[in-house]
């Protein structure tokens, strides 16, 4: 008898205002096989991270935080992917700059 894997019972669409520019060649399989014909794909975690950036609400630093932890996050890749990928989309760069160092400083401590 196949095994059985649960149903996914909830989905969140999530809007999101910028990610870094080659994004999509770096997207992350989840689950694989798990769904049969279903494939799931998410950011992977240094955009995730960087897709967080300009909103930079309370909720988005623990995030950052959790997935400096969890991926783990590689400080370097991070900055260097949103000087390159992800600052030239963004409107206000000194803000996001500042918020850039920032979150650096959080992530090294």
């Amino acid at each position: 008898m196949a095994s059985r894997v649960p149903l996914l019972t909830y989905m969140q669409q999530v809007a999101i205002v910028t990610v870094s520019e080659n994004y999509i060649h770096r997207m992350t399989h989840m689950f694989p096989g798990a769904f049969g014909n279903l494939l799931l794909w998410g950011l992977e975690a240094h955009d995730l991270a960087l897709s967080k950036l300009e909103r930079n609400s309370a909720r988005d630093r623990e995030d950052v935080k959790y997935l400096a932890r969890a991926a783990p996050l590689d400080l370097s890749v991070l900055e260097h992917r949103y000087r390159l990928e992800h600052r030239p989309y963004l409107a206000n760069t000194e803000r996001h700059d500042l918020t850039m160092r920032l979150w650096l400083e959080m992530l090294s401590g």
